[in-house]
């Protein structure tokens, strides 16, 4: 069969054109068994079909053969070509009479009631028309038969309906008039249900058509306005199971239909942007600010984001400087800023000097409240991304971000504006004091201008969760820096630390993160500061935290965001009143009749997070140095008459119940006593963790059982018992830091002082190295406790015996 014009097979089933009249035998070309379109006769007076017989001579040359005629097989001599006019004329108008006789029928056969055959064959006899005699195409464009193929597309039958999709894209070929009859009504919403409703070949043909339609301009917000075209059509150009031709007609529909900005804008929203960023970069000035005010209420992904930021920032930043399209161009900054990747594209391409520009700048041409907003937000996203913004000049004298008379302009601005704009500047605070590189900057910039106190009141907003929030976090990321100050100011106010602590335990069975850095903050104040303590038991605080740490043990608050962070800022706030016990009796008494002690053991083994056993672990510190003061030392009887008498007969009174190393009757709840709690093993197993500063503690915690006054001996036995000297030893000698090491030589000289371990001790090579070194290295306290521990394993001599003192005569 023969291709057609749009790619598909030709529908002729027969050899011959049908008609209505007789087909004469000269109409038909001997080669081509089909009635002529363009006849030329031979010098032998034989009639054929132009392009068949040209075809016939090139092949006899390639085949090295004479021409010779395909009717007589003579050899020609000559092989030209004489126009046969008149039969050309005669078959044209037998062809028209015979086209208009075949579109007559056509009209009456064009009826949903009719036979699908006969459909079929109306339907192709007008397809051939259109396709082969263009002059006879004014009478196709008859809107009454445009009309009935169009009906068609309402049949029940897949093959009506492909067929007559097939039929208007032929008729509609670079005519306009029936482009516009096949668009009236419905027709076109008709053609787009088709894309999704129809088998693949029916896809196709409602592509064509559609393609064919959209090559008129006027067409194209017609098409474009159809609920859901553009969706389909961007669809099927990503489509991997549709065929080639399918996806290319798509694609070319969709290019057709950007000449509409409306359209541009629904491709954008759905997922097609690069017509949307073209018109960006090459459209008119109200094109543009229509665009970039389009862009910024898409919703992008950030891989789109990071395009749009390549493609099209420098436009959007030329955009700001312009006052009618500043608006709109800080809009779509404002949304592609918030990807790390895009936003450092456009710190790349210079926003930051204008950015910072305009929201400082105070003047006639100043921004506008709402877009100063947007400029805040826009600054807010690009500095949380973490950049080197000390790095990234802002000013005409070469100021950053960071730098001093900068940062005190934002705490300016901070002070001057509204909440909306007040929470972002204080997120870009937040996002510059979140990099080890600048918070110093920061922190020197609040302490000059004495901006501390001014921020620390937003703790107390009540209306504006997200400007509270921020101002939270901005003291957090300084407390590290300006904790003294925070306590202080803290301490001279009634509401803000209240505010805190009712941040914190709020009723809620999800951890928020307004709970989580309220907490995080509290827990950077000075332990030692007694006053703030006070505050915090006066009123209820520690109540208040200890219900949530066992709310969160149980399982009745979750959430795993942020629950690690607050229940590491719960801990460690707690912890606080255990350095108050030798300050205040009432700080012993809330320890006894909450079982502190009992918690903090139950935390150091519950949780794997190192903060928190820390914290536990120095708060188990604390408590047990006040064993000895709390443990009750038994009132043993006066001895009897003969008792005091005869000494020889005394023996040492029994009393049941007493500590081995604090010589009284003790407990945990009560005396906070880490023996009776059996807290050794637990302390020793944290000596191997990998983190030094859970170590620390745990060594400082287990010190605690070897402190003067104490059973030393009973102590050590203990920690032998809990196999704690290996691990004791191994921080002695790998010598982490020096903290570490000053703790281990102070433990290890204690144990020294059992002359059973002494002793095989003293043959451990390593073990005398290590203290050598500390009594050659470290500190001067540190140089006298190895000292001692090296005369207990007989490295150095003892000269006390020599150079003992004459007894006076």
């Amino acid at each position: 069969m023969a291709a057609s014009c749009d790619g598909s097979q030709s529908d002729q089933s027969s050899t011959f054109e049908p008609g209505i009249d007789n087909i004469y035998e000269a109409f038909i070309c001997p080669l081509t068994k089909q009635v002529m379109q363009d006849p030329v006769t031979l010098e032998n007076g034989q009639t054929f079909e132009r392009e068949a017989i040209e075809k016939w001579f090139k092949e006899c040359v390639q085949n090295g053969k004479p021409v010779l005629c395909p009717i007589t097989s003579k050899q020609l001599s000559i092989t030209d070509l004489s126009p046969s006019i008149a039969l050309r004329d005669t078959i044209e108008e037998w062809r028209a009479r015979n086209d208009c006789m075949k579109l007559d029928i056509a009209r009456q056969s064009l009826y949903l009631g009719n036979s699908e055959a006969n459909i079929l064959l109306a339907l192709k006899n007008v397809r051939d028309i259109c396709r082969n005699i263009r002059l006879i195409k004014r009478r196709v464009r008859n809107p009454q038969l445009v009309r009935l193929v169009t009906d068609m597309l309402k049949s029940t039958s897949h093959e009506v309906r492909y067929k007559a999709l097939q039929t208007l894209r032929v008729v509609v070929e670079g005519d306009e008039e029936s482009k516009a009859i096949v668009a009236e009504g419905d027709t076109v919403r008709t053609i787009v249900k088709f894309l999704s409703k129809e088998p693949r070949r029916g896809r196709e043909a409602a592509v064509s058509l559609l393609f064919e339609l959209s090559k008129s301009e006027l067409l194209c917000e017609k098409i474009g306005s159809v609920h859901g075209a553009i969706l389909l059509l961007v669809g099927l150009t990503s489509s991997k199971s549709e065929n080639v031709s399918t996806v290319e007609k798509a694609d070319l529909t969709l290019t057709n239909l950007e000449r509409s900005e409306e359209n541009v804008r629904q491709m954008a929203s759905n997922g097609r942007l690069q017509p949307l960023l073209a018109k960006l970069l090459g459209g008119s000035p109200e094109t543009k600010a229509s665009m970039a005010s389009y862009l910024g209420e898409l919703a992008l992904n950030n891989d789109v984001k990071f395009n749009v930021a390549q493609t099209v920032g420098s436009c959007l930043i030329d955009l700001m400087r312009s006052r009618d399209m500043r608006g709109a161009a800080l809009g779509a900054l404002n949304k592609i800023s918030s990807f790390e990747g895009s936003a450092k594209v456009l710190i790349g391409t210079g926003l930051l000097p204008p950015l910072i520009k305009d929201l400082f700048y105070v003047g006639p041409n100043q921004l506008p409240i709402r877009l100063k907003e947007v400029s805040a937000t826009i600054l807010a996203n690009i500095v949380n991304i973490g950049y080197e913004f000390d790095k990234v000049p802002v000013g005409s004298h070469h100021q950053t971000l960071v730098s001093e008379d900068v940062v005190e302009n934002l705490l300016l601005l901070i002070s001057n504006t509204g909440p909306e704009i007040q929470g972002k500047l204080l997120e870009v605070l937040v996002g510059l004091t979140g990099c080890p590189n600048s918070v110093i900057n920061v922190v020197s910039a609040i302490r000059n201008s004495g901006a501390i106190i001014s921020l620390v009141q937003f703790v107390e907003v009540h209306d504006n969760d997200d400007l509270r929030l921020a101002a939270i976090k901005l003291l957090h990321n300084i407390s590290p820096h300006m904790s003294e100050e925070l306590a202080s100011v803290l301490r001279g106010t009634v509401g803000q630390l209240r505010n805190l602590v009712g941040i914190i335990s709020e009723s809620t069975t999800t951890i928020t993160e307004d709970q989580a850095v309220a907490a995080a903050l509290l827990a950077e104040l000075p332990e030692r500061d007694w006053g703030l303590t006070q505050r915090l038991l006066g009123d209820g605080a520690f109540d208040k935290i200890i219900s949530k740490i066992i709310l969160i043990r149980q399982g009745e608050i979750r959430g795993k965001r942020f629950e690690r962070t607050f229940l590491e800022g719960l801990v460690k706030i707690l912890a606080r009143i255990t350095f108050a016990l030798t300050k205040e009796a009432q700080a012993v008494s809330f320890c006894r009749e909450n079982n502190l002690a009992s918690l903090f053991l139950d935390l150091l083994q519950s949780y794997s997070q190192d903060n928190i056993q820390m914290a536990s672990a120095i708060a188990l510190e604390n408590l047990s140095l006040e064993t000895k003061n709390l443990t009750v030392i038994p009132e043993l009887p006066p001895p009897s008459y003969c008792v005091s008498i005869f000494s020889c007969l005394s023996k040492p009174p029994v009393v049941l119940g007493m500590c081995k190393i604090h010589q009284g009757i003790c407990s945990l709840r009560e005396s906070f006593c880490l023996v009776e709690g059996q807290a050794v093993d637990k302390l020793v197993d944290l000596l191997d963790h990998e983190n030094d500063k859970v170590v620390g503690p745990a060594l400082a915690a287990l010190s605690t059982l070897l402190e003067d006054g104490l059973e030393v001996e009973n102590a050590v036995k203990l920690i032998v018992e809990a196999d704690g000297l290996t691990p004791i030893l191994n921080v002695l000698l790998e010598n982490r830091t020096e903290n570490l090491r000053i703790r281990a030589v102070w433990m290890v000289e204690r144990i020294l002082r059992i002359e059973d371990i002494a002793r095989e001790l003293g043959e451990e090579q390593n073990v005398t190295a290590a203290l050598v070194d500390a009594f050659q290295n470290a500190d001067f306290k540190t140089k006298q406790i190895a000292e001692n521990a090296l005369r207990h394993i007989d490295k150095i001599p003892n000269f006390s015996g020599i150079f003992a003192p004459t007894l006076a005569k």
